[in-house]
C-alpha cells in the first residue's frame, strides 16, 4: 500500500502530467459552457490524444475535464437560462431566476462553491470506496435498484410544492417520452408513427435543450431586454459564499446522493443531480421559492453532480462496469493500454487509481478557482440586451442537438420540443419532474422487467430488507404532506379561493388526451414491450384526470408563470403571442437548414435577428453575422464538429 502511494504521488507530481492535467480541466471548462455538450463531449474531443499519451497523463488529462464540466455548465445555464447540460437544468431553473432579480453573482458562488466541495467529497468518497464498494454494490439487486428509480421519480411530486399531483403526472409523462423507441425487452418499437427517426428513441440532450433551452430563449426574447433587470456582483458573491456556509448540511447530503448516483449502474449525473434537488426540496420546511429562485436548489445538485463523476469511476475501475457514457470512454482507453478493470486493479496498478483520485481533487480546486476569478466579468453579460446574443446562444444549441445522431429530425425534434416546453411553462405545468422522468425511464423499465421475471411473486421482493426502506422514503414525503394538510384543516385554516377554468385546463386536458392514446396502443405491444408503457399510461391517466376535475371545479390551484418577474408586470397575452412568432422563426430556421445548409441558414436568420428585432444598423449586422459564421467554420475545423448540409449542397 504504501509503496503504491509512494509510485502514485511520484507518477502525480511529474510537470508533464500536471500540465495534462491543466490541458484537460481548460478543455472541460470551455466544453461545460456550450449548451448541450458536457463531458461526454469533452471525453470525446479528448479521447485521440489521450492513446497517443502514458496512462498516468492520459488519465489526468482526462479526469481534469470530467472533474470541472458540471462547474463551468453553470454559466450558460445560470446567465442565459439554457442548461450548458442535461444534469444542469436544476441549477437553470433556481439560478436563472436569481439572476434575472440581479443576483447572477450569488447564485455562481454558491453553485462553484457547491461544486467544489461536491467534488472533493467525491474524491475522498472515491478514495475509501475502493475497499468496500464491491461488496456494497453486488449485495444490490434489481428489487432495490427498481426501488431507488421509482424514489427518484416520486421526488418529481414534491417540485410542485402544493400541487403534487401535477408533479407526479409531469413525471409519468416523462417516463412514457421515455418509452418512445425500442423495448428494452422485447423485439418492438414504441410510439414510433412510422418515421425512422424515432425508432432508436429521443436524445435525453435533446429533451433537455427543448423544454428548457429553446422555451426559455424564447420566453427572454418575448419579454426583451437584458437577462437581468440589475446586476450586483460585490454584495452577492459573498451572500452565494455564505448561502453555502449556511446549508452545509445540505451540501453534504447533495454530494452523497451524487456519488451513490454515481456508483450505482445506468443512474448517472443527471438523473442524480435531479434527485439531490427533489431531496432539497422535499426536505425544505418553506417550498415557496423553489423554481423561482431558491440558491438551496443551486447548492444541493451543484454538490451532487461533480460527486456524481467520481462515484461513476467506482463501477467503471473496480467492475468493468461504465456508470455514464464519459466512463465509458475512460474504460476504452484503459483497454487500449491493456489494463483491464476490475477487482484485480486494486493489486496491480493501485498507483493509477490514485492518481485519478488527485487529479480530480486538484481538477475541482483548479475548476472552481478558474470560474470564481472570471465570475465578475461573466455576470455582466446578464446586462446585455438578450435579443444581441440570442443567435450565437440559438446556434450552439441547434449545433449540440445535431452531433448526437446527425439527423435532420434532430432539429425537427428541438424545435417541438421547445414548443412543448414553452407551452408548459406558460400554462403552469413543471418541467423538471418530466425530465426526471424520462432520464429514469429506461433504468425503471430494464430494473422493473428483470425484478418482474426473477421474482415473479411480489411478496418475494417486496419484503427485501432494502426493497422496504427504499419504499418507506417513497412514501415518507406524501405521508408528511398528508399529516400537515391534517393539521391545517383542524386549525381552521383558510379556505383554497376557486380559480376559473382557463389555459391550464386545457393543457391538463391535453396531457390527459396523451396519456389515454398512449393506454390504448400500449395494449397492442407484445407482453415485455408493454410492461411499461401500459403501467405508466394507465397511472398517468388516472392522476391526470384527477387533476382535470379539480382545475374544472376550480381547485386546481393558481396558475404561476416560471418567470416570476414577467407573471407582474401584466401584457401576458402580448408576450405569448410574440413568443409564438419567435417560435415560428425558428421553424422557418429549421426549414432554411434543410434546404441551404446550417451556414446560410443561421446567417440569414441571425441577420433578420439583429436588424428587425435588436435593431442594429447594417454594418453592426454584417459584421455580427460575419464573425459568427468564422467562428462555426472554426469550431467545425478544430473540433470536427458536424455541420447540416442542405439539400442544395450548401
Amino acid at each position: 500500500m504504501t509503496e503504491a502511494v509512494r509510485a502514485a504521488v511520484e507518477l502525480f507530481v511529474n510537470p508533464s502530467r500536471l500540465g495534462m492535467l491543466a490541458v484537460g480541466s481548460g478543455v472541460g471548462l470551455l466544453i461545460g459552457m456550450l449548451p448541450g455538450m458536457g463531458g461526454i463531449v469533452a471525453a470525446a474531443i479528448l479521447l485521440p490524444f489521450m492513446l497517443k499519451l502514458e496512462p498516468a497523463a492520459a488519465l489526468a488529462m482526462v479526469t481534469g475535464a470530467l472533474a470541472v464540466v458540471h462547474t463551468s455548465d453553470t454559466i450558460t445555464s445560470v446567465l442565459i437560462g439554457a442548461p450548458g447540460s442535461a444534469a444542469a437544468v436544476p441549477t437553470m431553473m433556481e439560478g436563472h431566476p436569481m439572476a434575472r432579480r440581479g443576483e447572477a453573482a450569488r447564485a455562481l458562488a454558491a453553485a462553484y462553491l457547491s461544486s467544489l466541495v461536491g467534488g472533493l467529497i467525491g474524491a475522498l468518497g472515491l478514495t475509501l470506496s475502493i475497499p468496500i464498494a464491491r461488496p456494497l454494490v453486488l449485495s444490490f439487486g434489481s428489487p432495490e435498484l427498481f426501488m431507488l428509480t421509482v424514489l427518484g421519480v416520486s421526488f418529481a411530486g414534491s417540485l410542485l410544492g402544493k400541487q403534487p399531483v401535477k408533479g407526479l403526472s409531469a413525471g409519468l409523462l416523462g417516463l412514457l417520452l421515455g418509452t418512445v423507441g425500442p423495448a428494452p425487452a422485447a423485439a418492438e418499437v414504441r410510439f414510433a408513427f412510422g418515421q425512422v427517426y424515432l425508432t432508436d428513441g429521443i436524445d435525453l440532450a435533446l429533451v433537455a435543450l427543448g423544454l428548457f433551452g429553446v422555451a426559455e430563449v424564447v420566453s427572454l426574447m418575448a419579454r426583451g431586454g437584458a437577462v437581468a433587470q440589475r446586476t450586483e456582483l460585490g454584495h452577492g458573491w459573498w451572500e452565494g459564499v455564505r448561502d453555502v456556509w449556511r446549508h452545509r448540511w445540505l451540501v453534504l447530503r447533495g454530494a452523497l446522493i451524487g456519488m451513490w448516483a454515481g456508483v450505482l449502474p445506468a443512474i448517472g449525473a443527471t438523473a442524480g443531480t435531479l434527485m439531490a434537488y427533489g431531496h432539497a426540496v422535499a426536505t425544505s420546511r418553506d417550498r415557496s421559492r423553489f423554481g423561482k429562485g431558491d440558491v438551496r436548489g443551486i447548492i444541493a445538485p451543484e454538490a451532487a453532480n461533480n460527486a456524481v463523476e467520481a462515484g461513476d469511476l467506482v463501477p467503471t475501475l473496480l467492475f468493468g462496469v461504465p456508470g455514464g457514457a464519459p466512463s465509458a470512454m475512460i474504460l476504452g482507453a484503459l483497454l487500449a493500454y491493456g489494463i483491464l478493470p476490475g477487482p484485480r486493479i486494486v493489486t496491480q496498478h493501485l498507483d493509477l487509481i490514485y492518481t485519478v483520485v488527485w487529479s480530480f481533487a486538484l481538477a475541482n480546486v483548479f475548476g472552481a478557482g478558474v470560474m470564481f476569478a472570471a465570475s465578475p466579468l461573466l455576470a455582466r453579460l446578464t446586462s446585455v440586451p438578450f435579443h444581441r446574443i440570442a443567435p450565437p446562444i440559438v446556434l450552439a444549441m441547434v449545433l449540440a442537438a445535431y452531433q448526437e445522431t446527425q439527423h435532420f429530425g434532430d432539429l425537427v425534434a428541438l424545435v417541438a420540443l421547445g414548443v412543448v416546453g414553452y407551452a408548459l411553462k406558460v400554462t403552469g405545468w413543471p418541467r423538471g419532474p418530466l425530465l426526471i422522468g424520462f432520464v429514469l425511464s429506461n433504468p425503471l423499465e430494464r430494473y422493473y422487467f428483470l425484478t418482474v421475471r426473477l421474482h415473479p411473486d411480489p411478496v418475494d421482493w417486496l419484503l427485501r430488507p432494502g426493497v422496504m426502506v427504499i419504499g418507506l422514503l417513497v412514501v415518507a414525503p406524501f405521508a408528511w404532506s398528508a399529516v400537515r394538510w391534517v393539521r391545517a384543516r383542524s386549525q381552521g385554516a383558510a379556505p383554497v379561493a376557486r380559480q376559473p377554468a382557463g389555459p391550464a385546463t386545457v393543457a391538463t386536458a391535453a396531457v390527459l388526451a396523451v396519456f389515454a392514446y398512449a393506454w390504448w396502443e400500449s395494449r397492442g405491444f407484445l407482453p415485455d414491450a408493454a410492461l411499461m408503457p401500459v403501467s405508466v399510461a394507465a397511472a398517468g391517466t388516472v392522476l391526470t384526470a384527477l387533476q382535470l376535475v379539480r382545475e374544472l371545479g376550480g381547485y386546481g390551484g393558481p396558475v404561476e408563470e416560471e418567470d416570476e418577474l414577467a407573471a407582474q408586470d401584466g401584457g401576458a397575452g402580448r408576450r405569448v403571442r410574440r413568443a409564438a412568432g419567435y417560435l415560428l422563426s425558428l421553424v422557418v430556421y429549421v426549414a432554411a437548414t434543410y434546404f441551404l445548409g446550417l451556414r446560410w441558414a443561421s446567417a440569414l436568420w441571425s441577420l433578420w435577428m439583429l436588424r428587425a428585432v435588436a435593431r442594429l444598423g447594417w454594418p453592426g449586422s454584417v459584421a455580427y453575422t460575419a464573425a459568427m459564421v468564422l467562428g462555426l467554420e472554426l469550431l467545425a475545423s478544430v473540433l470536427g464538429v458536424h455541420l447540416p448540409r442542405g439539400r442544395l449542397g450548401l
